[in-house]
């Protein structure tokens, strides 16, 4: 597992000789995973989802180097876009609360153009009203959403099928 923050450090040289390269984003909040509301979000920390999510990568055909970044602040993370995105083959983000109402996620995602995908841990549309609204969904390739922390196992599957397909047109 890989964890940098913007502007202080770059995949290392084994990661530029990997296939495919995707980074996971994690918003706010993520960090306290197992901790706040195990009855919505599960009792996984997020250091277990991002090992799952290494070692998946790590199995994929093509492998995938997994590259995994959190904040809880809103320029971290359209920083992490811009420098790990825009060096990676694909997205997979969960943007947390930045979700509903953040055009400069939303803008970051769309500048760098590469295939993403957006993980919520709960079903958002089962939820209060104002989280039915995703200002990122319009720029990104696909959601999961409501399925726990298999929704990131099931986008990183998706974007490694979807970017080899991708490459063998």
């Amino acid at each position: 597992m890989t964890t940098t923050k913007p502007g202080t450090d770059r995949p290392g040289a084994d990661d530029l000789d990997r296939r495919l390269r995707v980074v996971v984003i994690h918003g706010p909040n993520l960090n306290m995973l197992g901790q706040r509301e195990p009855a919505v979000y599960g009792r996984e920390t997020l250091d277990q989802i991002n090992q799952r999510l290494t070692a998946l990568g790590k199995q994929l055909d093509p492998p995938v180097t997994v590259h995994t970044f959190q904040s809880n602040h809103e320029g971290e993370i359209v920083d992490a876009i811009q420098q790990f995105g825009g060096a990676s083959d694909g997205i997979v983000i969960n943007p947390g609360a930045f979700t509903h109402y953040s055009i400069a996620v939303r803008d970051a995602l769309s500048a760098v153009a590469k295939p993403a995908v957006e993980v919520h841990l709960s079903n958002v549309h089962a939820r209060e009203t104002f989280r039915h609204q995703s200002v990122t969904a319009p720029v990104v390739t696909g959601q999961v959403v409501g399925l726990g922390s298999v929704g990131y196992e099931l986008a990183l599957r998706f974007l490694a099928g979807h970017l080899k397909t991708t490459e063998d047109a």
